[in-house]
């Protein structure tokens, strides 16, 4: 999975990458507003971790522009302890949750957690499943019913933002700049390539309707395949 961490303090940034990397998830920062906002506007993010207090945009000033523009990554605002007025300000902007300074390591996973949890992102266990296929982060592990799917590092990432962004189109860009990242030199036909290796494996196993094409645009993955 892979979270966008919004902090100008460098030392406190530091300090959440290290957490999340430590959860596996691939970490993206910035340390202004601006940056940030055109981080996050992609739309590539599971999550994003957004310090109120920023250099240039506000966090609250992003999550108001984030919502107008349709995108919904969860996101869980950085307060400080007194600042109440920013807390109400940011959820009723369409923050998901808030975390105050100082925090501890095991109360910003759990809020991660629950708040993955309640956008449907993640099962109990955190794995994530669309259909018939269910996936497991941690263990790096991919299955269709009761057999598993061997996927190489590149297909699991792909079913990976699939599934976290289940019955949503997904561009070739944001699949690109989430698979391949945004400074790769990968050809401009990899998404295409991949998703037709993708499907070929999911197609052994009967699936291959979960994943669609949506012409002129890109993919989306059907969490129930059977809804035509």
């Amino acid at each position: 999975m892979r979270v966008l961490v919004v902090e100008d303090d460098e030392s406190l940034l530091r300090i959440i990458r290290d957490i999340f990397q430590g959860e596996s998830f691939v970490t993206d920062v910035a340390e202004t507003g601006d940056d940030g906002y055109y981080l996050a506007e992609q739309g590539i993010h599971d999550l994003i971790v957004l310090d109120v207090m920023l250099p240039g945009m506000t966090g609250i000033e992003i999550v108001k522009r984030l919502r107008a523009r349709s995108v919904m990554t969860p996101i869980i605002l950085l307060t400080a302890k007194d600042a109440l007025a920013d807390r109400v300000a940011g959820l009723d902007a369409g923050a998901d949750d808030y975390v105050t300074k100082p925090f501890a390591v095991s109360e910003l996973l759990a809020r991660s957690r629950a708040v993955l949890r309640r956008q449907g992102t993640i099962g109990q266990e955190g794995d994530l499943t669309g259909g018939p296929i269910r996936l497991s982060p941690s263990a790096r592990a991919a299955y269709c019913g009761e057999a598993e799917l061997h996927l190489t590092a590149k297909e699991f990432e792909l079913l990976e933002f699939f599934l976290c962004h289940k019955d949503r189109i997904l561009t070739r860009e944001q699949i690109f700049d989430r698979v391949w990242g945004f400074e790769s030199e990968a050809v401009s036909n990899a998404v295409d390539a991949y998703v037709h290796l993708l499907r070929k494996k999911l197609a052994s196993h009967g699936a291959e309707t979960c994943l669609r094409t949506v012409r002129g645009v890109g993919y989306m993955f059907r969490g129930d395949p059977d809804v035509q």
